[in-house]
């Protein structure tokens, strides 16, 4: 057996293995984000589609829960019946940079905080809250199982 052969080969294989996972783990993250962004961003054309089915919703308003295969799409009517009757205009929710974005196998964990401006009748309104979200991995990527808003202050 040549040792230069065995030493460099083993040398290789020690690195795929430590800067794989760490790459590996790197796109995951950012896909995690990517999806939660998806979901939230004005410019996400098909919000919806970052659900997965089913999803578990816990928000601010009535009924403050919302479970099942449409519950995304539920909540979302619910949200737009809600701003209407309360006369909420001009809504936008930017989140922070992420607090924790755990990935272990085909389940992820996303944190970050997010302030949530709309006028109400008129009244500009500040929230700051949390994001917290589980997600999934899926054949056509990452999807939502779950999420919760968590208000803290409003201004």
């Amino acid at each position: 057996m040549n040792f230069r052969r065995f030493a460099g080969t083993t040398l290789i294989l020690a690195f795929a293995l430590v800067t794989s996972p760490r790459s590996a783990l790197a796109d995951d993250k950012a896909d995690v984000v990517a999806a939660v962004n998806q979901f939230l961003g004005p410019d996400s054309g098909k919000p919806l589609a970052a659900c997965d089915s089913p999803v578990s919703i816990i928000d601010e308003f009535p009924p403050y829960f919302w479970q099942g295969p449409n519950a995304c799409a539920d909540w979302l009517k619910a949200l737009n019946s809600y701003n209407e009757k309360n006369g909420i205009t001009d809504d936008a929710s930017p989140l922070g940079a992420p607090l924790v974005v755990d990935v272990i196998g085909d389940r992820a964990y996303f944190v970050a905080p997010m302030t949530y401006t709309y006028k109400q009748h008129g009244k500009a309104i500040k929230e700051t809250a949390s994001f917290a979200v589980a997600l999934r991995r899926t054949q056509t990527g990452w999807r939502i199982t779950g999420w919760a808003y968590s208000k803290q202050k409003v201004e």
